[in-house]
C-alpha cells in the first residue's frame, strides 16, 4: 500500500515551489508524481497539423520526487506524515501520524 494516492492534497517540503499545496494528478512510476499547479516548466513543441495541435511553448507539470512532498493534514492546517495500521479483519489504513486520524 502506497503512503501516497492520486487525489491526495499535499504541500511542496522541498524546491522552488516549497509551501505550495496542490492535488496529486497522477503518480509516475513509483517514485515520482505530478501535482496540479506545482513544478510548471516550459515545452516547445512543434504544431502537428494531422492531429490538430497547435506549436508554441505550453506550460505544463512536471514530475516531483515524492520525497519532496507531504500529506496535507486539513485539522492541522500542516504537513504531516502517513501510517499505515492494518487492522483486525486485515486490511491496511492510512492515518495522520500525528494525530493517529483516518486518512479518507
Amino acid at each position: 500500500m502506497r503512503k501516497l494516492r492520486k487525489d491526495d492534497e499535499v504541500v511542496v517540503i522541498a524546491g522552488r515551489d516549497k509551501g505550495a499545496r496542490g492535488g496529486i494528478l497522477r503518480m509516475v512510476g513509483s517514485d515520482k508524481v505530478i501535482v496540479a499547479g506545482i513544478n510548471m516548466v516550459k515545452r516547445h513543441t512543434r504544431a502537428n497539423p494531422n492531429q490538430g495541435k497547435p506549436g508554441g511553448i505550453i506550460e505544463k507539470e512536471a514530475p516531483l520526487h515524492i520525497s519532496n512532498v507531504a500529506i496535507f493534514n486539513p485539522d492541522t492546517e500542516t504537513a504531516d506524515r502517513v501510517g499505515i495500521r492494518i487492522e483486525e479483519d486485515g486490511s491496511k489504513t492510512r492515518f495522520f501520524k500525528s494525530s493517529g486520524e483516518i486518512i479518507e
